[in-house]
């Protein structure tokens, strides 16, 4: 990493990666491309709700984290653990158990989702767009995607010239340590219209602001993070094409978790002096996609393998509002800071053939294989305080803990659609998975298997060429898996989707809208509950506690009312709730809302075009996001008279002035400008919970070339 006083030195000399067009702003909305079912096609034409947002939106809107991206997405949430630690929620359904992911998220071709507890940090670097596909999406993207999917679609080698930018940024955040960014995106092409790379890298030191006061820790979030990504990408003929794709990232933060009390400082368990172990989150990913057109359509064949290593502290202090006292006569309050270290290997190949979308007759037909490997170590530091003269405390250091996972997966499945006639189509699609576990915990190993077939079905309608209501029903389905001890393996979720929508582009091209209305029957949702043993260990018991109904509707809004102006809004309601339970279970009760599902949330937007002078074209953007409170409910750890748990209601608001000048532009920006201090997580009677971060403003200069 460069020093501090390289980056200031490179803020006066670079111009930063260039977020502005200098082309004029014609009076109509931009056509978008995805490729959401595994082919290309206008977003109007997907009969299904998509959010997609451009390389340059993301750059202009600064968004450089999964984070940043939820809020600019109404409808979705995160449970965070610190940089590269996510559980992504939406479409009102939410839990942090399972062994899977309840949201997929790919990098290309490649899956990102390695288990239901880690998911890499992909940073959107050099985008062409990224796609969040809302609802289940089992037929083509498998398990791993019951509430939705993210797609980092990345931007590949340009075969005909060489260019690329180099940017530096400094911001200074309220309360806390400057933050300073370098980017550089390089691209050749080595033989002309043959052969070529791109590389895209960020460098980031500084942003920090949270304290440790007892250990002398004073912004101890900050991130030192390095991410590379290569492509190289070969065309031999017109009909062939193999592209490579290398990612090195490596982020390493002394005070990792996130979490943090309102005041900025973090609380450290057991020992609140002691210095907890660094948080290291590195992964090295390898792709190779290549492509055939055989006449019919185009065979891909993708190959993904990631070495991934995740070494953290884990922190955790109970509440007087946890019901720990059913474990000891007169209560018991327990609190811990653990040693963690997980790693882990995933291979996973996709074989499919895609149509080429030129006839009535559109298919996608494949097949997946995965295979992963986990490797889980732990040292337990507990302490249990009972809270009664009559009980002395008890304490319990380095307790160390093992646990081995594989997991060995295979999918066939295919989606066939057919234009009835030049405005009505029909399709369906089908998923088979098969996952077998195994799983060694340092005294025995356990094995099973689970399986499902996963339907679904389509049909839209064109009112004109750039207006489509559609309608689909889909299922989608989330793996098994295994419980400690003697406590019985947990089964299958079964997710089944409605959904009416429309898409479209009106007043010729002035304004674009997107709406969807969706209804969720999600059966043997799975919770986690806590078992204290008397070592002072505890045991997860996860449980399929019964049936969750969601409700819910979305709009989204584009509008240039004139050339230079453009207007965004996007909104989600979601009526998310628990209507069935199983007698057994203590965690959730019927009538309970889901956790992490905020009611209403929207965002807004306005950007506007300008000369500063006739060969300075510039930028003014503002953007606002608000959430309702999110909640979270565990009858089996908490008290039920203080249930449920909030975060807070968040208003967030940010802007950014650009000007470019020829090949250099300067940006300035401000996030978080009313600088909120809430809760972003309603887990904070675990000491459990990071809040928002602080206000932020700064400048960013750069050169294309």
């Amino acid at each position: 990493m460069a020093t501090r006083l390289n980056y200031i030195t490179a803020l006066a000399v670079v111009g930063a990666t260039t977020s502005v067009s200098t082309m004029a702003q014609e009076l109509t909305v931009e056509e978008v491309i995805v490729t959401a079912q595994k082919r290309e096609q206008r977003l109007v034409d997907v009969p299904a709700a998509i959010t997609a947002i451009s390389g340059g939106e993301i750059e202009q809107k600064g968004l450089r984290d999964i984070q940043d991206i939820s809020f600019a997405v109404p409808g979705m949430a995160l449970r965070e653990d610190g940089p590269g630690s996510y559980q992504i929620f939406m479409r009102g359904l939410s839990n942090q158990y399972g062994t899977d992911a309840l949201v997929g998220v790919y990098l290309d071709e490649a899956p990102l989702t390695l288990t239901g507890f880690d998911q890499l940090d992909a940073r959107p670097l050099d985008l062409e767009r990224v796609e969040v596909l809302k609802g289940p999406q089992g037929t083509l993207y498998g398990q791993g995607s019951v509430a939705g999917a993210i797609r980092y679609i990345t931007k590949s080698p340009d075969l005909t010239a060489f260019g690329g930018s180099i940017g530096a940024q400094e911001s200074f955040i309220s309360g806390g340590d400057s933050r300073e960014v370098l980017t550089g995106v390089f691209n050749a092409p080595i033989v002309t219209d043959k052969f070529g790379i791109r590389i895209a890298a960020t460098a980031q030191q500084g942003g920090g602001w949270q304290d440790q006061p007892q250990a002398g820790i004073k912004n101890g979030n900050n991130q030192d993070l390095r991410n590379v990504r290569m492509k190289a990408l070969w065309k031999p003929s017109d009909a062939l094409s193999v592209q490579g794709t290398v990612v090195v990232h490596r982020n390493e933060s002394e005070l990792g978790l996130g979490y943090e009390n309102p005041d900025r400082t973090v609380t450290v368990a057991v020992d609140r002096s002691r210095r907890l172990v660094a948080k290291q989150f590195d992964y090295d990913l390898y792709n190779l996609d290549v492509k055939l057109d055989v006449g019919i359509g185009e065979l891909l064949s993708s190959s993904t393998y990631i070495d991934y290593s995740h070494h953290f502290p884990f922190s955790y202090i109970a509440t007087d509002k946890t019901n720990y006292g059913a474990f000891a006569p007169g209560g018991a309050i327990i609190e811990g800071t653990d040693e963690r270290r997980q790693a882990m290997h995933q291979f996973s190949q996709e074989l499919r053939l895609s149509s080429s979308g030129d006839g009535p007759l559109n298919y996608t037909v494949g097949a997946f294989y995965r295979t992963l490997g986990s490797r889980y170590e732990a040292v337990y530091d507990t302490l249990i305080d009972y809270n009664n003269p009559a009980f002395p405390d008890e304490y319990y250091s380095d307790l160390p803990y093992l646990d081995k996972d594989r997991y060995e997966s295979y999918a066939l499945f295919g989606d066939v659609s057919y234009r009835l006639t030049d405005r009505w189509e029909v399709g369906a699609g089908v998923r088979y998975f098969e996952d077998d576990q195994e799983t060694f915990n340092g005294v025995f190993t356990e094995t099973d298997s689970f399986n499902s077939t996963d339907p679904r079905f389509y049909t839209s309608f064109k009112v004109t060429d750039d207006i489509n209501v559609y309608a689909s029903a889909g299922s989608g389905f989330r793996s098994g898996g295994f419980n400690q001890g003697a406590l019985p393996n947990y089964q299958p979720e079964q997710l089944w989707s409605y959904e009416l929508g429309s898409k479209g582009v009106l007043g010729g091209g002035v304004v674009a809208y997107e709406v969807a209305v969706f209804y969720s029957d999600y059966k043997d949702m799975l919770r986690r509950g806590l078992i204290l043993n008397p070592d002072g260990t505890t045991d997860q018991n996860t449980t399929n506690i019964g049936k969750v109904e969601v409700k819910g509707a979305e709009l989204g809004l584009t509008w240039h009312p004139f050339a230079q102006l453009t207007l965004n809004m996007t909104a989600a309601y979601m009526d998310s709730e628990v209507v069935a339970v199983k007698a057994t279970d203590a965690t959730n009760l019927a009538g309970d809302p889901v956790d992490y599902v905020p009611e209403l949330s929207y965002t807004l937007g306005a950007n506007y075009d300008f000369d500063l002078t006739a060969t300075m074209p510039a930028f003014f953007r503002v953007d606002y996001s608000y959430r309702d409170k999110v909640s979270y409910i565990d009858r089996s750890v908490f008290y039920g008279q203080y249930l449920p748990f909030y975060s807070d209601d968040i208003s967030l608001l940010s802007a950014r002035l650009g000007v470019t000048l020829g090949k250099a532009s300067l940006e300035l920006f401000g996030n978080n400008l009313t600088n909120t201090n809430k809760w972003i997580d309603p887990y904070h009677e675990w000491t459990n919970a990071n809040r928002t971060r602080p206000r932020e403003i700064g400048v960013k200069v750069g050169y294309q070339f």
